[in-house]
């Protein structure tokens, strides 16, 4: 995989190494720049991601957000996204540790991918395996970034979480498609979609779906309140179709 940028060239970038909660699967050291061994996940920059311009995250103490935002309910008069706006803008931090943003994007994807929804999801080839795929990847996804300008200024493999699990995971393309579409909407519910308003704040935004009104790769990220959707959806289609395509040619051949 290459590593392209539409930007200026910016000095390397050191090392990402940190110790989650949970390992990931060994198979993500197919992706490159990444190596996992047991808890610890490292990433280089350089290999990694296709664009790599912005080195500061947004983000909210996750301990806090469960404690102060989650037991909050929408009223008439307050809806849900102000007040994790409002939250965000009382209570975040910038940091430029990517190792704080990934433990963080661990504690809020454990959160919204949890085990006690499936039964609820209509999906019955959905198990729990396909939720740890989730949230690994949406982990992962966490270092990715949109500016209030609508300019996507990280793009890393899990951007395109579709493909990036299917090379991760052995997924065929009709499993594949599956996983996209729970991700794109059928996990989040009314009920769902409101937990993660709320849990996104940890992560200094919102989640916007790169797909326009059906699944197609495309993935998401968690952007900024008051970012710019139309220049945002201007970025994404200039590079989706040859970034996807890089990610899917790490596919292992030959599997039974």
């Amino acid at each position: 995989m290459t590593n392209v940028s539409l930007a200026a060239p910016a000095p390397a970038a050191s090392p990402i190494s940190v110790v989650l909660p949970t390992a990931f699967h060994p198979h993500w050291n197919r992706l490159p720049g990444v190596q996992v061994d047991g808890r610890r996940l490292t990433i280089d920059p350089e290999r990694h991601f296709f664009r790599f311009e912005s080195h500061t995250w947004l983000i909210t103490d996750w301990n806090l957000v469960a404690e102060r935002l989650l037991p909050v309910q929408e009223s008439s008069e307050n809806a849900v996204e102000q007040m994790a706006l409002d939250f965000i803008r009382e209570n975040a931090v910038s940091t430029s540790d990517p190792a704080r943003v990934l433990l963080t994007a661990h504690e809020v994807y454990a959160f919204l991918f949890r085990e006690e929804h499936l039964s609820g999801l209509g999906l019955p080839l959905i198990t729990s395996d396909h939720l740890r795929m989730l949230r690994e990847a949406a982990t992962l996804m966490a270092l990715n970034k949109v500016e209030l300008d609508g300019h996507i200024s990280n793009v890393g493999p899990c951007w395109f979480f579709p493909a990036a699990t299917s090379v991760v995971f052995d997924l065929d393309d009709e499993m594949g498609g599956m996983l996209d579409e729970v991700y794109h909407g059928g996990w989040f519910n009314e009920y769902r979609r409101i937990e993660s308003i709320k849990a996104h704040a940890a992560l200094g935004g919102r989640l916007v779906h790169g797909c326009q009104s059906v699944p197609d790769q495309t993935g998401g990220v968690v952007a900024p309140y008051g970012a710019s959707m139309e220049a945002f959806r201007a970025d994404l289609a200039a590079f989706k179709s040859a970034w996807i395509a890089q990610v899917y040619a790490q596919r292992v051949t030959g599997l039974a």
